[in-house]
């Protein structure tokens, strides 16, 4: 099969062509025809080393895919060949990526698209990981309650626009940061009721305004770095924080003062640990649920790309223009 591969950490350049050997699947698993993929933020990461989590060189990334059923590892009875299917399976050490012609996953990783669902198969190549992250942080972790206030930061991106969805289709009602009209625009579109504009409002401003000082009960936090203080301060006292990206060092006084409590979500861990990887079917359930009842959409990207153009698709996800999701077509 030919597969993007990198053989070393670097910029986007890194990624070359090789042909390899078709992966075959083992006991639980099956082997996808791949026909879709998109990029998550973790695969520029591993890219450049700054995340030492992808697969041994030459390195197959990217965790999220869409396809159909080639071949039927032992044991599995879910899947038959020549289902479509879709979720986030690979892309991390041990469990090669989507940049290929085949993959072979983990039966319990993947959703069926059955035909209640609407959404083209290419396009649920953009939802796995980001549904997968945002409910293990809304739902799983922070346990989220219809009619709560909830502030979820960067609303039209990955895991925000996501959330945004997920919040409303469980009752909460939803604030979230954006930068500019055009975004405040889309995130109303997903649901949100309060847009607060970051760059020209402070968190005292907006969380006078939209809770009386008294902050938010949860706060998902989807930025990491100085954002993670942004949220501390948003938040009520004896309040939930979910963060995704807490690779930084932060002064927790007010956090303690807050009573806060801190979830840290990281979707690798069930691929990386094997801790988790029984309690993933519930979570695909709920994806599948969402998406047949129309209750759920990715927001994509205006540009789309080939496999072959992974470079670019890097480029443009680093130069941080990228809204929502970016769609890669084998």
């Amino acid at each position: 099969m030919k597969a993007m591969v990198i053989e070393e950490f670097g910029g986007p350049d890194v990624f070359v062509e090789r042909e390899m050997t078709d992966p075959e699947p083992f006991d639980g698993q099956v082997r996808i025809k791949v026909v879709a993929s998109s990029i998550n933020p973790i695969e520029a990461k591993i890219r450049s080393g700054l995340v030492k989590t992808g697969p041994d060189m030459p390195a197959i990334l990217n965790g999220d895919v869409a396809g159909v059923v080639e071949k039927v590892g032992p044991g599995v009875t879910c899947f038959s060949e020549g289902d479509e299917v879709f979720g986030c399976a690979g892309g991390t050490k041990g469990w090669p990526g989507a940049l290929a012609d085949f993959m072979v996953a983990d039966a319990r990783l993947l959703a069926k698209r059955s035909s209640l669902m609407t959404l083209p198969l290419v396009e649920c190549a953009a939802l796995p990981l980001v549904f997968l992250t945002a409910w293990s942080a809304l739902v799983e972790r922070a346990d989220i309650q219809a009619g709560e206030h909830v502030l979820i930061h960067a609303g039209t991106g990955g895991v925000g626009h996501v959330a945004i969805q997920i919040a409303k289709y469980l009752g909460a009602r939803v604030a979230t940061t954006v930068s500019t009209p055009e975004k405040a625009e889309l995130a109303r579109q997903l649901g949100a009721d309060d847009i607060i504009f970051y760059r020209e409002e402070s968190v005292d401003a907006y969380r006078q305004r939209l809770t009386g000082g008294q902050g938010f009960s949860l706060v998902f936090d989807t930025v990491g770095k100085e954002n993670v203080d942004r949220a501390i301060e948003a938040a009520a006292i004896s309040g939930r924080l979910c963060s995704i990206n807490t690779r930084s060092t932060h002064d927790l006084s007010l956090m303690h003062a807050k009573g806060l409590t801190l979830h840290v979500i990281f979707r690798s861990i069930p691929l990386l640990h094997g801790v988790g990887m029984d309690d993933q079917p519930r979570l695909i359930s709920a994806m599948c649920e969402m998406l047949e009842r129309g209750a759920i959409r990715p927001l994509l990207d205006h540009e789309r790309f080939s496999f072959a153009r992974i470079a670019e698709a890097h480029r443009h996800l680093e130069s941080g223009l990228a809204v929502g999701k970016i769609l890669l077509q084998r």
